[in-house]
């Protein structure tokens, strides 16, 4: 059943005081907006069939504004107020926000993708309603993109648990004592993460050579690439605990040959060293961040990686999304 479990509330209305914000309005629909998703968490399995509006104001009760068909995923909550028809829904929301300044997930100029996730369509019926939105993006720093303590704790179990799947499998292929797939490989790795006890999304990655340059690189049973000897292997995996919410992804490399040929050593170096620069820029900044942006830290990696001379081929980003 739904909570706000994660999130302190009056921590939130010091938040949108300081903000001069007056309230955060969370919206969703068929999981279009996964903040909103780790916010009111509906379970397991679950998700809002019909459009979900959650209000927690500066000053009195949050109004939870569902559909009749999905009040049961937000039975726990208090202030539900059940909607059926479309006119009921606009009777209801417009006074909540009529006259207000609304934090939602919005991006101005689609900036940053993975904070907008609300609907143009949405925005403009608030703006009728007669409300100001603006973005949310301090509001998901703080109360949706931080890990609680037990999430940390399982981070760190299922960090270690495919650094361990990774360092045996790449020992056990790298010697190339018989034929073997970048399919095969992958589904080694998947019977691993299962017998550790975690889940996953999807397939890891497994790339030989140059495959290795496509970051979505997806092997299948009939791609047939064989590891020979001499060839760089990525392996790229990711899984998390059952009934937590605490990734863990990591990116691995190995060659398949007896002594690392200068480039490749070249190559590698430098993106671990673009790593430890981004950490120590963290630290730089003390444990509250400074201020930092996933941006400013993308700049680190990528000036780094470009006084190196590789700028032009870093096509990917520092950091991952909430999702």
């Amino acid at each position: 059943m739904a909570s706000f479990g994660r999130i302190d509330l009056v921590d939130l209305r010091a938040a949108l005081e300081r903000l001069d914000v007056d309230g955060w309005l969370m919206f969703d629909f068929h999981g279009v907006n996964p903040i909103t998703q780790r916010i009111v968490d509906p379970g397991p399995g679950l998700g809002f069939t019909r459009r979900l509006f959650v209000w927690i104001p500066r000053s009195g009760s949050p109004t939870v504004l569902v559909h009749t068909i999905d009040v049961h995923l937000v039975s726990e909550l208090k202030g539900v107020v059940c909607y059926s028809t479309w006119q009921d829904l606009h009777r209801t929301l417009e006074p909540l926000v009529k006259g207000r300044r609304v934090a939602m997930e919005i991006s101005p100029d689609d900036a940053v993708p993975y904070l907008d996730r609300v609907p143009a369509g949405v925005v403009q019926l608030l703006t009728r309603f007669g409300a100001t939105v603006i973005p949310s993006d301090e509001l998901v720093s703080q109360f949706a993109a931080q890990w609680s303590d037990v999430e940390r704790a399982e981070h760190r179990k299922v960090a270690e648990a495919l650094a361990d799947i990774a360092r045996r499998t790449l020992g056990d292929i790298v010697r190339v004592e018989e034929p073997v797939t970048e399919f095969q490989v992958q589904r080694r790795v998947l019977d691993a993460i299962e017998r550790a006890g975690y889940v996953t999304d999807s397939p890891p990655i497994v790339a030989f050579g140059v495959n290795g340059a496509n970051a979505h690189h997806e092997p299948n049973e009939q791609s047939g690439d064989v590891l020979q000897r001499d060839t760089v292997v990525l392996l790229d995996l990711w899984a998390r605990p059952r009934d937590v919410f605490a990734w863990g992804d990591q990116t691995w490399m190995a060659y398949s040959g007896g002594a690392v040929p200068a480039r490749v050593s070249e190559v590698w170096t430098a993106v671990r060293d673009a790593r430890d620069a981004v950490i120590a820029r963290l630290k730089e900044a003390g444990g509250g961040g400074g201020g930092l942006t996933g941006a400013d830290l993308d700049d680190v990696a990528r000036g780094l990686l470009g006084r190196r001379g590789f700028g032009k081929h870093f096509g990917h980003r520092t950091g991952h999304s909430i999702d």
